[in-house]
């Protein structure tokens, strides 16, 4: 969840209890396959987050598919969801646990809890490596999961609130935000040896780094969102041979996603792709985001070559996947739970 959406959702959260409730959506076929399953954070503290299963044979959507699926709720503020060998995994921030599901059915393989002690270790995001899940915890430590016995083998310090993680030559890379102290953010990003679990250095990135992600080459971006004000947000890349920061990239971007070997980035209203080869911007204002409300989040799916825009609204009513074309032409829209956020494919 980013600081800026918080802040509105404080403020919203309350208009909740004079709405009423929407009924249930119906129960649809689900075999997973030629759909989407796509996580909706919910909102901060109302224990409203959940999985939307869209069937894109027929267009039917269950925006209630992990209720349905394991007989409980998902949790609050749902943060991550990704699949990794036989599994999915999913991050609940504020609830501090990760669902385990079973990849070829959703049926719940085991709940585990991120705490320490009775204090919330308040996960963020995963990366995946050597038969293990690296998960930053905003206490300022990344977990390290075994995907085999799913139980927390070890705990590494790295920088204030860490958020975004990936790998990439036998490193994981965690962005270091320093959120919660805002505007006394950190600037950092940890690097972290695979094998040993050491933190090995820090690099200095820029002032609050949220999204990081490798790209085909071997290099990592990392956003640094500055303060919201009188600095900008930036993309910084790491030359990952020397783990130095080699370049600054000076355009606005909120989110980026992997789209073949190029990214797609957006800056909140724009869409554009970013070729980490040539290091520059390809086709800027690909899509036509006219009939987005609040574009939260972007992803590509390489198997139908088409672009997902997630629409957060106004983030307390349902909100929408829109869909277009590779040129980006549109193609449809999906109404799906409160504040969608990733997306699983299954052709």
């Amino acid at each position: 969840m980013r600081l800026d959406k918080l802040v509105f959702i404080f403020i919203a959260v309350s208009l909740l209890s004079c709405k009423k409730d929407k009924e249930e959506d119906p129960i649809v076929s689900t075999n997973l396959s030629n759909g989407m399953v796509v996580l909706c954070e919910g909102l901060f503290q109302q224990n409203n987050s959940s999985l939307s299963w869209v069937d894109l044979s027929s267009g039917a959507v269950q925006n209630s598919f992990f209720l349905n699926k394991t007989g409980r709720l998902l949790g609050d503020t749902g943060n991550d969801l990704q699949k990794y060998g036989s599994k999915i995994y999913i991050v609940v921030n504020v609830s501090s646990t990760i669902e385990v599901l079973s990849a070829s059915n959703f049926e719940s393989i085991k709940q585990i809890e991120m705490t320490n002690g009775q204090v919330s270790k308040q996960p963020r995001s995963m990366a995946f490596a050597n038969g293990k899940v690296f998960v930053s915890c905003y206490d300022g430590y990344v977990d390290v999961i075994d995907t085999t016995s799913l139980t927390v083998t070890n705990r590494i310090q790295v920088g204030q609130n860490p958020e975004g993680v990936t790998y990439a030559n036998g490193n994981i890379y965690v962005a270091n935000s320093g959120g919660l102290n805002f505007p006394n953010v950190d600037s950092t990003l940890s690097v972290i040896d695979v094998n040993s679990e050491i933190e090995l250095m820090k690099i200095t990135v820029g002032p609050n780094p949220g999204a990081v992600i490798a790209d085909a080459f071997g290099d990592v971006y990392v956003i640094s969102r500055g303060n919201y004000g009188t600095i900008p947000s930036r993309l910084k890349r790491i030359n990952t041979a020397t783990n130095t920061m080699d370049e600054t990239f000076n355009f606005d971007v909120s989110g980026i996603s992997k789209m073949n070997n190029n990214f797609l980035i957006h800056d909140g209203t724009s869409v554009s792709i970013f070729n980490p080869n040539t290091e520059s911007i390809e086709n800027s204002n690909l899509v036509n985001t006219s009939g987005v409300t609040t574009l939260y989040h972007i992803q590509y799916s390489a198997s139908r070559d088409r672009i997902y825009l997630l629409d957060a609204m106004n983030y307390t009513s349902l909100g929408f996947v829109r869909v277009f074309n590779s040129d980006g032409s549109y193609v449809s829209s999906y109404e799906v739970g409160l504040n969608p956020s990733k997306i699983i494919f299954y052709d």
